[in-house]
This record gives structure tokens, C-alpha cells and sequence, in this order.
């Protein structure tokens, strides 16, 4: 069985999280790219973007628990709703840039709407795996939390000081 100390020894360095994250979320993002382009020929383009993003924020979770962030398995229920939470906002910014693009440019060819919703999906990615580093896939933060650190023996037993200031010059 694999101890939390073996695990965390496995986690990858910022660099090379990143990079996997490059490849699984980049992956996922180019393919999801063409499934809304091709949805959307059915069904409103927004209604696309929205199964798309449902459908891929799951498959992304799992890569990125599973390789991306080595957290060593399957990601939890709680990761997913967290990685959803910021799969939301990253809906918004491609929606933002969609809408934004069909103000300014009245018929956009299908390269320009890739272009423009690719480039949003490019922001949207970095903020996400800066989310997905520090909070979602975060290494021992509910270890942390758990941990009770023992108190040393000369502090334990010394009496608090009456007074704050006293602090500076016990000895």
C-alpha cells in the first residue's frame, strides 16, 4: 500500500504538471472544439458549448486526477464539483469571446470562430490549471487540516504570560 509521503514524493513539479495539463486539457479542448462546431449545426450554438463543456469537464477531471496532478487514482466527488466550478467560468470567458466575436464581425468564418474560441479556451485553460494546481488538486491540504503538531514539553507546561509584551523577554 502506498503511504501519503510515497504519493507526494510522485507528485509532478509545476513544469511538468503543466505540460500534462497542456496535453490532456489541450487534447480535450481541440476535440471539444470541433464537437461544438459540429453540434452546433443541430442545435444552438450556445446549448453546444454548454453539453461540450459538461461532457469534457468530466473527462478532463479524470485525466487531469488521474495523470496531470498524480493524485493516484479517480477523481473524488468533490474534485469534480470543484473542477465543474471553474469549467463554469471558463464557459463563460469561450461565451464572452463567441457572443464578442459575432458583434464585431457579422458572418466570421468557421477559422476565425476556431481561432477566437480556441484563444479564449487558451485563457480560460491557464486560470483553470492555476485553480486546479492550488485548490482542486491541492497535495496535503486535507492532511494538513487533520494534522495535530505536539506541543513541546517546555511550552506545555510554562504558564502563559499575563502580559503580551512579556513574550519578548521571557527566557
Amino acid at each position: 500500500m502506498e503511504t501519503a509521503q510515497s504519493q507526494e514524493q510522485a507528485a509532478p513539479g509545476a513544469f511538468t504538471a503543466f505540460a500534462r495539463f497542456v496535453l490532456c486539457g489541450g487534447g480535450v479542448g481541440i476535440a471539444s472544439s470541433f464537437a461544438v462546431a459540429g453540434l452546433s449545426s443541430w442545435i444552438p450554438w450556445v446549448l453546444a458549448n454548454a453539453l461540450i463543456t459538461v461532457a469534457s469537464t468530466l473527462l478532463a477531471t479524470e485525466l487531469h486526477a488521474r495523470f496531470t496532478f498524480g493524485a493516484g487514482g479517480r477523481a473524488t466527488r468533490r474534485q469534480h464539483a470543484q473542477s465543474a466550478g471553474s469549467a463554469v467560468a471558463a464557459y463563460a470567458v469561450t461565451c464572452v469571446a463567441m457572443l464578442g466575436l459575432q458583434l464585431l464581425v457579422a458572418a466570421p468564418g468557421a477559422v476565425l470562430e476556431q481561432v477566437v474560441y480556441l484563444s479564449a479556451s487558451a485563457l480560460a485553460g491557464v486560470a483553470r490549471f492555476v485553480v486546479l494546481r492550488l485548490v482542486v488538486f491541492a497535495r496535503n491540504r486535507s492532511q494538513a487540516a487533520a494534522t495535530v503538531r505536539p506541543v513541546p514539553a517546555a511550552v506545555a507546561g510554562a504558564p502563559a504570560p499575563a502580559d503580551p509584551a512579556e513574550l519578548c523577554y521571557a527566557a
